[in-house]
């Protein structure tokens, strides 16, 4: 299989980390992803991943809890953080170099980000993983994952979901639901589809940036998305 792009942005939830638990981490999940990853690695592909909080910390769950937006969005970055530094674990355990580039200062256990640094990352072989979203409060992983395909040069932004694209309607709750196989990023704000949230569409859509939306946990769906296969949904 011939690779479509030489330089992705993979953008994981915090909630694909979960498994089958209510909350924390899934080390079976953990691996299988990596492992999934190490196929595209392999192909010589440059890779950069954003990954969300969500297994740990939601800020709109914890909304009644007394907790500022500004603290909780500050929580969420740190579980980034965790998060990140598990994948990278798991990575160097299977022999792919990995750097954490962090958002937020937090040198004892990632590097601060820093783009030319992280292109420098990519162009010698190893995994980005970009921590701790933009560094600000009130912009979601999915703003950071946008912002960081751009600054990083990628062909595109892959988005990694629990399903297997977008659809007309949720699946689960409507039977007559039917799934894209592509669609606009006009359609999505206007339809308020949920691809990502409304700031993370509108910098893709400004800056020619093309989302494709797949099902992460099935076997070498990565490696084939990558491969320029019709897999999940694109936005273009």
């Amino acid at each position: 299989m011939n690779k479509k792009y030489n330089r992705i942005l993979l953008k994981l939830s915090g909630e694909a980390l979960l498994g089958k638990k209510e909350f924390g981490m899934d080390y079976e999940v953990l691996n299988q992803i990596c492992d999934e990853v190490k196929k595209v690695y392999d192909m010589g592909i440059e890779i950069v991943i954003v990954i969300g909080a969500g297994n740990i910390w939601r800020g709109a769950q914890n909304h009644g809890l007394g907790i500022d937006r500004v603290s909780s969005d500050y929580i969420g970055m740190m579980g980034t953080i965790m998060n990140s530094i598990a994948l990278q674990a798991r990575f160097e355990a299977i022999n792919i170099d990995t750097r954490v580039c962090s958002a937020l200062e937090i040198p004892s256990v990632a590097e601060s980000y820093i783009r030319r640094r992280a292109e420098r990352h990519l162009k010698k072989g190893r995994i980005v993983i970009c921590a701790a979203g933009t560094g600000n409060p009130y912009f979601t992983t999915d703003s950071a994952a946008a912002l960081r395909s751009l600054e990083l040069k990628c062909d595109v932004l892959l988005k990694a979901t629990n399903v297997d694209g977008i659809y007309t309607a949720d699946p689960k709750k409507d039977s007559t639901a039917t799934r894209y196989e592509e669609v606009s990023f006009e359609e999505v704000l206007e339809k308020n589809l949920r691809v990502m949230d409304g700031t993370a569409i509108a910098q893709c859509r400004d800056n020619k940036m093309t989302i494709i939306v797949f099902q992460l946990m099935k076997e070498n769906n990565i490696k084939s998305v990558v491969c320029g296969e019709s897999i999940g949904t694109k936005v273009v």
